[in-house]
């Protein structure tokens, strides 16, 4: 069983950037495949970034260039620096871990991109 706790979300204006935090327990964090994810109301679950143990990084096209995915082993903790927010980012942003033939979920975090 893997603990996925968010952090870091908010409200900001368009053009603002926040950096979002994902704790996890485990003691073996450095083989964990992460990934965050987000979902607008009444729209579906959508990958925007992941990161392999291996540090390979993955990025959905609406953000690439934006948002930086990055993990830190030593206090297994993952991140995402968001820069440049749109609207339009405006979300639930979860964090996710695979870890084997399981894949386990934090809470989200909401992110609020106005004016």
């Amino acid at each position: 069983q893997v603990q996925l706790v968010e952090s870091g979300g908010g409200l900001v204006q368009p053009g603002g950037s926040l950096r979002l935090s994902c704790a996890a327990s485990g003691s073996i964090f450095r083989t964990y495949a992460l990934g965050w994810y987000r979902q607008a109301p009444g729209k579906q679950r959508d990958l925007v970034a992941s990161i392999t143990s291996e540090y390979r990084t993955n990025y959905a096209v609406s953000v690439k260039g934006r948002f930086t995915i990055f993990r830190n082993n030593a206090n297994n903790t993952m991140y995402l620096q968001m820069n440049s927010l749109k609207p339009e980012d405006t979300a639930v942003y979860y964090c996710a871990c695979a870890l084997g033939p399981n894949y386990y979920w934090g809470q989200g975090t909401q992110v609020t991109v106005s004016s």
